[in-house]
């Protein structure tokens, strides 16, 4: 909760309100009693209706301002997060982010209400009659301890566990369904989302039930707690031993001490999906961000790695890592699979901070750069790139207005990819578009590090894994003219990819066990 935008001013804003919504709340009392025991329409009764209503809008406003913030916050983060299951992602950014706004306009408003009002009330109480208040007092603790007791049984959190499960497994069922129908795997698949959808309906029907057990049982507790406080005081004022006005003040008093807790454990139910939503979002992990606005020259930087370590919960991938690629070098990092060489390159990135160990960068420690800079610096061709929603060309630009798209087509050997499109560079590609092979998609990577003519650093990451020979040459050959006059880190399994470099580095359990010029 401390990481969402603008909190600590929205509960000060919840607090004011809570203390005027109080305030509101003995006056509208002190004016109905005077009403109704012959005094006339009073400015307090006047003043506390208006003021209630003006509270409502106000508890809305501010709550739907929070609630909007809160979404586009978390809707970053979790667009920033490090998963590789798109469908769970694609879940809580849509539901799961929607959900946020039944706990933070709903439930947390409701939380703050209630701890203030009761208070104002019983206060009000012991000043009017003392064994009312007593009772009140005592018998108020019982609707958070009856509402604990029903909400123990609540299944919201494995209900959006369902759900998260359900939109990743049927995103995953929807991308492999061609490789499903080959094998006759079809009908398996669509049995297994039934089953996950079944799932996820049943939980939604027991929380549901719990749902209404409470509201039940909180409105019988209310009722119950309302009637110790009515009777006698109506056995009182038959008898005369109590004034018709603080009688009927004590009775339109007690239920407004018992309606926020039972507002707060209603809405509880309602925002438990969100609630969860919320703290899974916040617990993402994200791509690391720095602060730092140091910049640095263009051009072909040096690295140095010095002892930097790097480990996924607990578990290290690079331990003690020390390396030197000199400006204008090129290194190929070799070594099994998991060995680390792929960490190297997101550390380069900025994606993976060093639990330990420092990267420099032309002798400045790479975390006080400014990242944008940075990264503008930087060309990159990932194992598998991204296509993006849209043309060809804007998925080689990415944005940069100055990238000479063409050029960059012709030296990656993807104009004449381009050539066979219906639309050539126009033609839409990535979601919705026009499907492209492993090889073309590694053209597409390669095009947009050669549009980046600026880039100082080079980092391919095995871009020849899952290529015939053909299209590896072809890879081979555009990377060849992507690496003269800058830094270069390579990773390769191939020969013909380690040969593009001017030393080897062996990676072997995050450390790095040899270093020979090629």
């Amino acid at each position: 909760m401390p990481a969402l935008p603008g909190l600590r001013r929205y509960l000060f804003v919840l607090g004011l309100l809570a203390v005027l919504t109080a305030a509101a709340v003995l006056l509208q009392a002190e004016g109905l009693a005077t009403l109704l025991t012959g005094g006339g329409v009073s400015w307090f009764l006047v003043v506390a209706v208006a003021g209630r209503v003006v509270l409502a809008w106000g508890h809305g406003f501010a709550g739907g301002r929070f609630a909007a913030s809160v979404r586009n916050a978390l809707r970053r983060r979790l667009l920033s997060s490090i998963s590789d299951r798109a469908g769970v992602v694609a879940t809580q950014i849509t539901r799961g982010v929607d959900a946020t706004d039944s706990y933070l306009t709903g439930y947390l408003p409701s939380l703050v209400v209630s701890a203030v009002v009761p208070v104002a009330v019983v206060v009000r109480l012991f000043t009017t009659d003392l064994a009312a208040a007593l009772v009140v007092v005592l018998t108020l603790p019982l609707i958070p301890v009856f509402a604990v007791l029903v909400g123990k049984h609540s299944r919201a959190s494995a209900q959006w566990q369902l759900l998260t499960k359900l939109g990743g497994h049927f995103l995953d069922a929807v991308r492999g369904l061609g490789t499903a129908k080959v094998f006759g795997r079809a009908a398996s698949q669509a049995s297994a989302v039934r089953s996950m959808a079944s799932a996820h309906a049943d939980a939604t029907v027991k929380t549901l039930r719990v749902a209404f057990l409470s509201a039940l049982v909180l409105e019988l507790v209310a009722t119950l707690s309302v009637a110790l406080v009515a009777v006698p005081i109506g056995f009182r004022l038959l008898s005369g031993a109590m004034a018709a006005r603080p009688a009927l003040l004590i009775l339109l008093l007690t239920p407004e001490a018992y309606l926020p807790l039972r507002a707060a454990g209603t809405k509880f139910h309602a925002a438990a999906e969100g609630l969860t939503a919320l703290r899974e979002a916040l617990a993402a992990p994200v791509v690391s961000s720095r602060t730092a606005v140091l910049t640095r020259r263009r051009g072909a930087p040096s690295v140095v790695f010095d002892r930097v370590s790097v480990a996924y919960d607990g578990v290290p991938a690079l331990s003690d890592v020390d390396l030197v690629v000199p400006a204008g070098s090129r290194i190929a990092l070799v070594g099994p699979s998991g060995a680390g060489k792929s960490t190297v390159l997101s550390v380069l990135l900025g994606f993976v901070t060093p639990t330990s160990g420092r990267v420099l960068v032309d002798g400045v420690d790479l975390r006080s750069l400014s990242s944008p800079d940075w990264l503008a610096d930087v060309a990159w061709v990932p194992q598998r790139p991204t296509l993006f929603r849209g043309t060809l060309a804007s998925n080689v630009a990415l944005g940069d207005p100055s990238a000479d798209v063409p050029a960059a087509a012709r030296a990656a050997a993807l104009d004449s990819v381009a050539a066979g499109l219906p639309g050539g560079f126009s033609t839409p590609v990535g979601e919705l578009g026009e499907a492209l092979s492993a090889g073309q998609r590694q053209r597409v990577g390669l095009a947009r590090a050669l549009a980046r003519t600026s880039a100082g650093l080079v980092l391919l990451d095995e871009p020849t894994a899952r290529l015939d020979s053909r299209t590896e040459d072809v890879v081979l050959s555009a990377a060849r003219r992507l690496l003269p006059g800058r830094t270069a880190v390579l990773v390769a399994h191939r020969p013909a990819m380690v040969a593009l470099a001017e030393r080897v580095v062996e990676l072997r359990a995050g450390r790095v066990l040899t270093a020979v010029t090629a």
